[in-house]
């Protein structure tokens, strides 16, 4: 960087600092998210990606940490929120003081922020995870979901759509016997699964819309000596389920690529920093490779479809996340 300047009598521009707040460290998903960042700060030059979150995801752990960054004048925080709403008062407070706010993955609310990326659309989301449950036992029989926290706000909006997809005609032969909650941490995620599949010996099928609940369904399956007769779907990370699609316990999961993810939220952050007039609800962001993508009256935007992966690719995809 010295270099490129001496010799220049004016002083470099400083760094754009993006911080990216995630729901806790140690997971592999934000871990991917993260080398999305740097791949899009390298892009973009003059950015700095602050990577940082909780050790365990909790509204508290993040409150302090944006409390931190607002102290050290960062130019954007894109966040994974643990909870909409406790959120709210010290992203309002960052935003006074000209930080940029964008949520991407779990949203705030949208008086918190100004920009919400979800990684897809909750529609496309929901039904995908009832129909791979659904192919996976052959369109008939009890099933369940594992999700994280109670208050995720992305888990609860994947849930209903689940509920709606399940009164339908077509998936009628289903039958959601119990939903529980893991708090995205593997051991009580295990814990939950076991107590799921004891509870309920007709179980065919776990749904876990969470790559902390799948890993652990799928071990506490094999655990219990159920596959082949129990499946476990929802959205895992290749790198994680590689083993349980080849053990059985999982035929088919989905995922939207985090490393895009990161990616495009860093982006869409650059653009309000940098203050791109399409840079609003209503509006549309400039994200790199992933294109132009469009923000509604609301400031939300979606990313992509989620992506199916199985014994057919999941060994090529798990070496990236």
């Amino acid at each position: 960087m010295l270099a490129a300047v001496a010799g220049c009598t004016q002083k470099a521009p400083e760094k754009i600092r993006i911080a990216m707040v995630v729901k806790s460290l140690g997971n592999g998903f934000f871990d991917a998210a993260h080398a999305g960042a740097n791949e899009a700060a390298a892009q973009l030059k003059n950015v700095e990606i602050i990577y940082t979150g909780p050790t365990t995801p909790s509204a508290e752990g993040q409150i302090e940490i944006i409390n931190s960054l607002i102290s050290q004048k960062v130019s954007a925080i894109v966040i994974s929120a643990n909870d909409p709403n406790a959120l709210v008062p010290i992203a309002k407070k960052a935003m006074q003081r000209g930080i940029k706010v964008i949520s991407f993955d779990s949203g705030l609310a949208e008086e918190g922020r100004q920009m919400h990326l979800n990684p897809s659309n909750a529609q496309l989301i929901g039904r995908k995870q009832v129909q791979m449950a659904s192919d996976a036992i052959g369109g008939a029989g009890d099933i369940a979901i594992l999700s994280a926290s109670a208050q995720a706000t992305n888990q609860n909006i994947w849930i209903k759509v689940m509920k709606d997809e399940l009164a339908k005609p077509e998936f009628a032969k289903l039958k959601l016997v119990a939903t529980v909650y893991g708090d995205d941490q593997s051991d009580k995620s295990y814990r939950e699964a076991i107590g799921l599949l004891r509870s309920n010996p007709q179980l065919k099928a776990i749904i876990a819309p969470t790559t902390v609940g799948i890993n652990a369904a799928s071990k506490a399956v094999v655990d219990e000596k159920l596959v082949g007769k129990v499946f476990v779907t929802g959205l895992g990370l290749p790198s994680e389920m590689a083993g349980h699609v080849k053990s059985g316990a999982v035929r088919e999961f989905a995922i939207w690529n985090p490393i895009d993810l990161g990616y495009a939220a860093t982006y869409a952050a650059y653009g309000f920093v940098k203050g791109d007039p399409e840079a609003k609800a209503g509006g549309s962001i400039n994200a790199g490779r992933m294109g132009a993508i469009a923000l509604d009256a609301h400031g939300e935007a979606a990313m992509a479809p989620p992506f199916t992966y199985n014994k057919e690719n999941v060994d090529q995809f798990s070496s990236i996340f």
